[in-house]
């Protein structure tokens, strides 16, 4: 099977490679989005699917608006493609585009799917607090991801998972569900399933105001919030931004799912539970654990945090090494 990769960032990166190493496809070349200026450095860097084009010899396709560029179309519908597989490509394609391949645009959704259409499935998944998502296969229409279903697999979302380590997983799944559904589409094994427009939901790009910690949600409001947008929610300590990377909400529901160094909170809960404090306030410091937040009417445990300038640190070297004490405030951003 003749195959065109659309893809640009680390998610599509297995998709890719699990293509070039099955011996029943012909990867012809990739389709990515233009180098970007990335890093401290502000270097011009290629993405990461093109990386591993470029490993592998393959032609590459950077069109600024491919639904615009008529030298990359040519080319594109020249070459006879049997499919177009699209994994987190970052720009709509037209119905020109779509039509091109025999077998059509095969998409690799991190959702499952109505559930989260949109740029960032699976960042809204965990913040809206999903114990399960998935990837949906999808022929894909001249909608945002409204195209008829394919194939579904579900995997579980853990407490502590963050959007990245979740990403890894939906891109493994990704890969081999993007193998599988264009192996059964050849051989007519599929028939696509159209999706329930009132089940749709939406997963919007994530803005900047969407990484504020605001200290009277609740904690598990805020948990979810930080795992789902990390690396990037951010408040404020002692004037200063202060990114907050991992956090563990801590009650009695949540005691179960949190890891073996963590049970000993489980033991000192009745003395935390009775502690009085405003949202942001700190009400205690574990040795080797790190600080306790008030957040909402409940407590949050900051796991990993960055100082403005610093490198991410534990909670609790960043108590250490800051001096903080019980009664200090955590702020709120503003960007």
């Amino acid at each position: 099977m003749k195959v065109i990769f659309f893809g640009t960032p680390q998610f599509a990166v297995a998709s890719l490679e699990r293509l070039l190493a099955h011996p029943e496809f012909e990867v012809l070349g990739v389709v990515t989005q233009p180098d970007k200026r990335r890093g401290r450095g502000n270097q011009m860097l290629p993405s990461p699917v093109k990386t591993v084009a470029t490993s592998n010899n393959l032609p590459v396709w950077q069109p600024e608006r491919i639904k615009k560029d008529s030298d990359t179309l040519a080319q594109l519908k020249d070459l006879q493609a049997d499919v177009f597989a699209v994994v987190a490509y970052g720009q709509i394609l037209s119905q020109e585009i779509l039509d091109m391949p025999g077998l059509g645009c095969i998409n690799v959704h991190g959702s499952l799917l109505p559930k989260y259409r949109g740029a960032a499935p699976i960042q809204w998944s965990i913040y809206n607090g999903e114990t399960e998502t998935g990837i949906t296969t999808m022929l894909m229409d001249a909608g945002m991801d409204t195209g008829a279903m394919l194939l579904k697999a579900s995997t579980p979302v853990g407490l502590l998972d963050s959007a990245d380590q979740l990403g890894q997983n939906l891109a493994d799944l990704g890969a081999d569900l993007l193998v599988e559904t264009l192996l059964k589409l050849e051989r007519q094994e599929i028939k696509p399933i159209p999706q329930e427009e009132a089940e749709a939901t939406y997963a919007p790009l994530i803005k900047k105001p969407d990484y504020v910690i605001d200290w009277s949600r609740s904690p598990i409001d805020l948990h979810n919030q930080v795992r789902g947008f990390f690396p990037d929610c951010v408040a404020t300590f002692r004037g200063n931004s202060l990114k907050i990377l991992a956090t563990a909400p801590i009650a009695p529901a949540y005691f179960p799912q949190l890891p073996p160094e963590l049970k000993i909170l489980e033991q000192d809960w009745p003395a935390l539970s009775s502690q009085t404090a405003n949202p942001g306030e700190v009400v205690s410091i574990h040795k080797k654990i790190g600080p306790i937040v008030k957040a909402g009417e409940g407590l949050l445990l900051l796991r990993e945090v960055q100082l403005a300038g610093k490198r991410a640190q534990s909670g609790w070297d960043f108590a250490n090494g800051s001096r903080l004490i019980v009664g200090e405030v955590l702020g709120r951003f503003e960007f």
